[in-house]
């Protein structure tokens, strides 16, 4: 597909199990190229999206195409043309790089599969490793196996949930630099994290909490959207500072950033009358602009009302 065509075109996708709601009416568009980022608080609903998306779950209700398949009634078509990373490793712990990425093969039924391993080893930086076995690995090198795992029949979209989950600063970096340069060459993506750094790399990104879409669009447009006011303080004490602030009205929140306290409220007017009564000596205090994650904590709150 072109970029800017949508790979993810979807409307009131909803799961339901029993009396819990999962996923309740979401809307999504994603694009060819586009790296997409999908946030949200643990339950929140992401894993059910993605799964439905890519036909392991069936939804409910909604409609809509993923790589111009139905979602509903082509499941089968997509699930050949998606990858998808699951939050935990789930590759043959006793068989080695290699013949995880055999197995793999075979099951996508990938032409000339062994000549796929070679380039998908010599392609994802595994040769050296081929032979060593998948639970000896360390989390970036088991990162690494099931990101070639997921791309060794050629997929057009792939589902990446939380990938970077416990792996080391330096594997999160080299990961995303794959991402980065995988989207270049028109593969389209659609990631699950918790990782602000994280979500500030993506095109564009959703927030969801208790299965509703809460919030989309570019960070920059997140953040306006949720309409914060920011302020910064520095000084002594700022626990002390913070439990006081988090109890004076017009406060939204007070959340430690470093050796500072970022003190935000979505009603400009409140939050200067409120912090008024503080600002003196020993305390510095500036506004900011806010950030994402100033951002996304407003909406977890506001998720948890």
């Amino acid at each position: 597909m072109r970029n800017g065509e949508a790979v993810i075109e979807v409307r009131g996708m909803t799961k339901r199990f029993d009396e819990l709601t999962a996923v309740d009416h979401v809307d999504l568009t994603v694009r060819a190229g586009e790296i997409y980022g999908f946030l949200g608080p643990n339950g929140s609903g992401k894993t059910t999206f993605l799964r439905m998306l890519c036909g392991l779950l069936r939804a409910d209700d909604g409609n809509g195409q993923v790589l111009g398949h139905d979602v509903i009634a082509e499941s089968e078509a997509i699930k050949r043309e998606v990858g998808y990373m699951t939050q935990r490793f789930s590759f043959w712990e006793d068989l080695s790089i290699e013949e995880n990425l055999d197995f793999v093969a075979r099951i996508y039924g990938v032409k000339n599969r062994q000549a796929a391993v070679r380039q998908s080893l010599d392609e994802l930086g595994l040769t050296q490793r081929k032979t060593q076995l998948a639970g000896q690995l360390s989390g970036g090198w088991k990162q690494r196996l099931a990101l070639a795992a997921c791309l060794i029949h050629r997929p057009k979209l792939l589902l990446l949930d939380e990938p970077t989950a416990g792996v080391d600063p330096k594997a999160r970096r080299d990961f995303w630099e794959e991402i980065h340069q995988l989207a270049a060459e028109g593969l389209t993506f659609l990631i699950t994290t918790h990782y602000m750094d994280e979500a500030e790399r993506c095109q564009r990104l959703a927030y969801i909490s208790k299965g509703k879409l809460l919030a989309d669009g570019t960070v920059d447009e997140v953040i306006s959207r949720v309409g914060l006011t920011t302020w910064s303080v520095r000084g002594p004490d700022l626990s002390q500072l913070a439990d006081q602030l988090r109890e004076t009205r017009g406060v939204q929140q007070a959340v430690a950033f470093g050796n500072s306290l970022h003190v935000s409220s979505n009603n400009a007017s409140e939050l200067e009358h409120a912090i008024a009564p503080f600002r003196h000596e020993p305390y510095q205090w500036q506004q900011i602009p806010s950030g994402l994650e100033d951002a996304f904590i407003s909406l977890m709150d506001d998720g948890k009302s």
